[in-house]
């Protein structure tokens, strides 16, 4: 079998992170938040759209504004540019989906670009995530709507990260937005599996035993976590992540 290319690797981790398998220790999280941005799309203004994706180097929400996005299109045949709009990607981290290499707390835009924003798992790893909210602000037009996602509760996942959020944080972060709606990714019964999921399977020894384990205890808990989520519907004491709408 050849090996992949870079773009297609890419391709393939933004596809299992919109739709994960249940053998993915997140898949709670991840099903719950691609129920809440495709339920959040009638917020967004009317088409064409102008997006910007911060932190967007796998772009797995891309896939959910088809039908809002003016890509090329056919017209007796001839491509039409003149009706394309425009998704950029920014991250500093470089991929072949990305569009600029820049800094959230620093985005090198004029005021006043997007209709919409996403800001997916990044907030948890910038020093000054306030600076980073004011350029959101800055760059969205009017009315302009930002969707965010960030972790209540997760192991470190890198020596750089600085900060977990709940929702009145969220919403003091915001507070310069208007009709802002902090949403639990799953109840505190679906967090704490979770939680075990990525605890158990990160710390198992001997390694080896990974990806027997990937294939088996995680789907497992991942289903009860499913399930026991039907019955603590209303607490989120243990919510172990949030997304957030937000309008300018």
């Amino acid at each position: 079998m050849p090996k992949r290319s870079a773009l297609e690797q890419i391709q393939q981790e933004s596809r299992e992170r919109l739709y994960p398998r249940v053998t993915n220790p997140n898949w709670l999280v991840l099903r719950h938040r691609r129920k809440i941005f495709s339920a959040g799309l009638s917020r967004l203004p009317g088409e064409p759209l102008t997006v910007l994706d911060i932190g967007g180097r796998l772009q797995p929400y891309r896939a959910l504004l088809a039908d809002r996005l003016k890509d090329d299109r056919l017209k007796d045949g001839v491509v039409r540019n003149d009706v394309v709009k425009r998704y950029i990607a920014i991250d500093l981290r470089i991929t072949p989906l990305l569009n600029v290499g820049a800094a959230a707390e620093a985005l090198p835009f004029r005021d006043d670009q997007f209709d919409f924003v996403i800001c997916t798992q990044v907030f948890e790893y910038l020093p000054n995530p306030a600076l980073a909210v004011a350029e959101i602000r800055r760059v969205l037009r009017l009315r302009g709507v930002l969707f965010l996602s960030a972790p209540s509760i997760f192991l470190q996942d890198d020596e750089k990260e600085c900060w977990r959020f709940l929702p009145e944080g969220l919403r003091s972060l915001l507070r310069e937005f208007e009709n802002v709606e902090v949403i639990p990714e799953g109840n505190s019964l679906e967090g704490f599996v979770r939680t075990c999921n990525v605890f158990l399977l990160t710390f198992l020894r001997p390694r080896f035993l990974a990806p027997l384990w990937q294939w088996t205890v995680v789907p497992l808990l991942n289903i009860l976590g499913w399930a026991l989520g039907r019955v603590g519907r209303e607490n989120h004491d243990f919510t172990a992540n949030y997304s957030v709408w937000a309008r300018k």
